[in-house]
């Protein structure tokens, strides 16, 4: 699939439509078939020297296209769980496989979610205060010295 229609109908994730240029395009789809490497991605896209730039003006992009791959994968790691869960010979290297399976559906959203429970027991009811009363803070002997600045 071309990033072209993949941005175009799919990632509605972004903040801003911005258009593509060509060379954008093909660095994406490159990002894409060199499995995530910037580097060889940039320059097969026609970009020389110092592809920073380049990686910091698609920054929305690249994470966009990132959440599609594992939101494509997601489900090949759900059966995976269920595979390891239900096999009943030795499964070589199941517990990375299960790490891994479940780092993907974590992060698509599909993972353990956390719960915070609060609870408050409250007893006594209510606490009325006495009324407030004046105090006079004036000397008893009335010898004091007024400060001036």
């Amino acid at each position: 699939m071309l990033v072209s229609e993949l941005y175009n109908n799919n990632m509605t994730n972004l903040t801003t439509n911005k258009k593509l240029t060509e060379k954008q395009e093909n660095f994406l789809n490159n990002l894409i078939e060199t499995k995530g490497n910037l580097k060889l991605s940039a320059e097969l896209a026609g970009y020389s020297g110092n592809h920073y730039q380049v990686i910091q003006s698609l920054k929305h992009e690249i994470v966009d296209l990132a959440s599609d791959v594992l939101a494509r994968e997601a489900p090949t790691a759900a059966f995976k769980l269920i595979e390891v869960l239900q096999s009943d010979k030795a499964l070589p290297q199941a517990n990375i496989k299960l790490q891994a399976a479940q780092t993907i559906l974590d992060r698509v959203g599909l993972g353990k979610k956390e719960r915070l429970d609060v609870t408050h027991n409250i007893s006594g009811g209510i606490f009325i205060l006495p009324e407030k009363q004046t105090i006079d803070i004036t000397s008893e002997n009335g010898d004091y010295e007024e400060l001036t600045d």
